[in-house]
């Protein structure tokens, strides 16, 4: 469908115009065709030509070339620009080769040896069984059968993993699966890695902060197991349009980037796009119900309702200066606030979880109420003294429009929780137009069961199902043609993922519709009001840390279990690895000998870590009456998610939690109809482990190391739907959990407070609101987004014994986070600074101070003392 025809179904004849804050045309792009190279399999090239591709686009053939003639290749182009032939053109390419080698001279033992083998890794099973599909369709085009195709995961039965083992030529798996199963095991896998010609790496930008970490040394292993069989595989990556591809690639395989060739010029044709930001209207009264619908893993918390006031947002803050996983307590994150715990319990505290725009800022303060320093652009905020409605409840109803209207849609949502959230409102609104257009949307998330996952896609393709709420699970390259519109429910976190997901409205060179939906968050507001920070500025790069020790102990572990790890193969490594090596052999996890390191215990070096910082197995929820199982929670959020009492919803249908057994990792729900959720409370506290830099601004200190964040799940409410009114409150029991993460924090000594005004009074508030609004802008100078972030304030530190504000990475050991930060002290806080005062609220909302993820309530919140403390601080800040 047009997308000028579905903008105005939107726009409603212009009732809601006043939403849309800026329309972009993106202009259609045309194709660049190249001749098929003359190395390409002649069966396989009439295969693509019989699917309709007569010429390859120019970047694929750039791509095959560069991964046939040897050179490890990254591919970073845009959603549907054909990525998947590029790698698949030279890999199969190769295997039927070999194949055909065999066949000519079957006598030769050695030939067998010689078959070459293809192992295919993506973020998730989704893909992997997308590309299956698609390879199953190319190789009955072309007419083949000499080329055996498989996936391999955790939910492969034993009797087809062996027949993978001992025939595959090809093998579509995850990082998961070799870093658990295959590895580990690689003697009863030497088929395959004696002959790994290719290793493809799809959507590899999603490898990237701890994943990204875990994923680039679970690659070294296998180079070096590939290499002890005698094999030097070619690595293919593909990646949507990143900064830099080749240094994110050559760190990812452990080589220069010399050594990796870049394709980044897209040939592939566009069709027009029109993107719309748009900004949720004010709520009527001050009494409705607003708070946004959060990820399931984090605990929901109570929003300030901000009273009415008289006067300007000057008046308000005196005359000085001018918002897939994270999230639960333990979930790579940690939050909270309150009381208890020994490391001195804050006021506040934010959880963590797993960037985000931000050009870099300038040097010099800014004037009262412009943005951050060095945009030049005046913030513009939500007006004062009245909520705006929740992004997900304005996405279901721009969704609703758009099915009634005949569209196609993907609607992305933050959370799993907004997921089904997005998918019941939906329907309820389409039920009261037609009763049958409710049946065409559905919502899509993890934690379904694979069938599940797989019919939905299905469905969504073969156009049984008209619109999909989902959470970024659909992002990647599965493959879902023909969409008419994608509509984002707040800022996804990174620019490479906006253009992921707005890539999926018009693919094949359709026009598309896509539509960004700003939540109450500083971050939102500031980017619906600034397009040019949102759809100009260049995309990030993938960030992250192959040498962080917390990821990499265990991996050398692991890597000294597999094969006996020599000195010579420790610059696969990285710097860090014979310092760790030699702690753990210390510490006696691993034994040296001559011939190097060993790992000599009974229980696999694998199970030391997870790769996805999930914090164990995930937690089964069973239905009780029937013992059916309807899904998964990650083990770290079940404490905020599963507990007892706990509401769970799947695919629309509502069960209540009887029984959590963390120890068995189920928990057992009944199916009821209720008319209320459930919103878990929390408190936190935090321990300086170790300072490793510190800068002393004149009074204060600006910090940064090791901290220990402790957070417990103490208790729920149940809240009635849809108003929110508080019917209950419940006590939990449940274990606490402990984080070491990075963290980058300052003090103020109390003649700093005397200095800015705040009495010990307003101390509390001031801290908290500081801390809240520097969690909200640090993604505009580190890639990453608040959900990856945690933090904490308090009046009086028993480490530091003075008042202070913690900001720390919500994954262990950090992930750079908190480190960028602490680099870019003045410019974070002078920004933090600019987006308060920018803010015409009189008392502070969720544009400014308020948290959509407070562990405390809100409360207490000081937006004027934050203003005043901030602007001392930074009288004394060091440039």
């Amino acid at each position: 469908m047009d997308p000028g025809v579905l903008l105005d179904v939107l726009l409603a004849g212009g009732r809601r115009a006043d939403r849309a804050t800026h329309v972009r045309e993106l202009p259609a792009r045309a194709g660049v065709r190249a001749d098929w190279p003359t190395w390409a399999d002649g069966d396989l090239v009439r295969g693509y030509r019989t699917m309709g591709v007569d010429r390859p686009w120019a970047h694929q053939v750039d791509a095959a070339d560069a991964a046939w003639s040897g050179r490890h290749t990254v591919l970073a182009t845009s959603t549907g620009s054909g990525k998947s032939l590029a790698f698949w053109l030279p890999a199969l390419s190769a295997v039927r080769r070999g194949a055909a080698g065999t066949l000519l001279d079957p006598g030769r033992i050695e030939s067998v040896a010689r078959r070459p083998t293809v192992l295919y890794l993506s973020p998730t099973k989704a893909l992997a069984a997308d590309q299956l599909a698609g390879l199953e369709r190319l190789l009955v085009a072309a007419g083949t059968r000499d080329v055996r195709v498989a996936t391999c995961d955790g939910d492969t039965s034993r009797d087809e993993r062996r027949w993978v083992r001992e025939h595959a030529d090809v093998v579509l798996t995850n990082p998961d699966f070799l870093h658990f199963a295959l590895l580990p095991a690689h003697g009863s896998w030497s088929r395959l890695l004696s002959s790994l010609a290719y290793v493809v790496v799809d959507e590899c930008h999603a490898f990237r902060g701890l994943f990204g970490a875990h994923v680039a040394l679970v690659l070294r292993r296998l180079r070096r197991l590939a290499a002890a069989y005698g094999a030097a595989p070619v690595v293919v990556l593909a990646s949507a349009t990143t900064s830099d591809p080749a240094a994110s690639a050559a760190r990812l395989l452990g080589v220069t980037p010399a050594d990796v060739h870049a394709v980044t010029e897209d040939t592939s044709p566009a069709g027009r796009k029109t993107v719309v930001l748009w900004q949720p209207p004010e709520l009527p009264g001050s009494d409705s119900p607003w708070a946004a619908l959060l990820p399931a893993e984090d605990p929901w918390s109570t929003v300030i309702t901000v009273p009415a006031g008289d006067g300007s947002a000057q008046d308000a803050v005196g005359p000085e200066g001018p918002d897939d996983r994270g999230g639960a307590a333990g979930n790579g994150g940690t939050g909270g606030g309150g009381t208890g715990g020994s490391g001195g319990a804050g006021v506040s505290g934010e959880p963590g979880g797993a960037g985000a725009p931000g050009p870099a800022a300038g040097s010099a303060p800014a004037p009262e109420g412009s943005g951050p320093v060095g945009t030049g652009e005046r913030l513009v905020a939500v007006p004062p003294d009245r909520p705006r409605r929740t992004a997900t409840a304005e996405v279901a109803d721009l969704l609703a429009d758009l099915v009634a209207a005949g569209a196609r849609v993907l609607a992305f949502t933050r959370s799993r929780r907004g997921a089904e959230s997005v998918a019941a409102a939906t329907r309820d609104h389409l039920a009261a137009v037609d009763p049958t257009l409710s049946s065409l949307v559905s919502s899509y998330r993890g934690g379904y069961l694979p069938e599940e996952r797989r019919a939905l896609e299905r469905a969504i393709r073969d156009g049984h199902l008209r619109a999909l709420a989902t959470t970024n699970a659909l992002e990647l390259g599965v493959d879902i043609s023909g969409l008419d519109a994608v509509l984002i429910a707040g800022w996804p976190g990174t620019r490479v993922s906006l253009w992921q997901q707005a890539g999926r409205a018009g693919r094949a060179g359709a026009d598309g519709l896509v539509v960004l939906v700003a939540r109450e968050d500083p971050l939102d507001t500031y980017l619906v009001h600034h397009p040019e920070a949102a759809l100009d500025a260049p995309v990030e790069a993938t960030v992250f840390d192959p040498g962080n020790p917390y990821v990499l102990a265990p991996h050398l572990c692991a890597a000294a279990a597999e094969r006996p790890l020599r000195a010579e193969e420790l610059d696969l490594f990285g710097p860090r690895a014979l310092e760790l090596l030699t702690e753990l052999t210390e510490r006696g996890i691993l034994r040296r000998r001559a011939s190097g390191w060993y790992w000599t215990h009974a229980e696999p070096a694998s199970r030391m870590t997870d790769l996805r910082g999930a914090g164990g197995e995930p937690v089964r929820v069973v239905e009780t009456a029937t013992g059916r199982l309807l899904g998964t929670v990650d083990a770290a959020s079940a404490d905020a998610t599963v507990h007892p009492g706990a509401v769970y919803v799947h695919l629309g249908v509502t069960y209540v939690v009887d029984e959590l057994h963390l120890e068995d990792g189920a928990a057992l729900a009944t199916r009821r109809d209720v008319d209320h959720g459930t919103w878990a409370r929390w408190v936190t506290s935090t321990t300086v482990v170790d300072v490793e830099r510190q800068v002393d601004w004149g009074p204060l200190t600006w910090s940064y190391g090791q901290v220990d964040v402790t957070t417990q799940v103490v208790g729920y409410q149940r809240r009635r739907i849809p108003d929110l009114q508080v019917l209950s409150t419940h006590e939990l029991d449940l274990p606490a959990r402990t984080l070491r993460t990075s963290a980058v924090w300052w003090t103020a000594p109390p003649e700093v407070l005397a200095e800015a005004g705040v009495t010990l009074e307003v101390a509390p508030g001031a801290l908290h609101a500081a801390e809240h609004a520097s969690i909200g802008l640090l993604p505009l100078l580190a890639t990453c987004d608040r959900w990856d972030l945690g933090g904490l304030s308090t009046l009086v530190h028993p480490d530091t014994g003075h008042a202070t504000v913690f900001v720390h990475d919500g994954h262990p050991g950090g992930a750079g986070f908190a480190e960028r930060g602490f680099e870019l002290g003045p410019v974070w806080l002078t920004a933090t600074r600019d987006a308060i005062a920018a803010c015409p609220c009189a008392t502070g909302c969720p544009a400014c101070v308020q948290s959509p993820k407070c562990g405390n309530a809100n409360e207490p919140l000081d937006k004027a003392g934050a203003l005043r403390l901030l602007t001392t601080v930074l009288t004394h800040a060091t440039p």
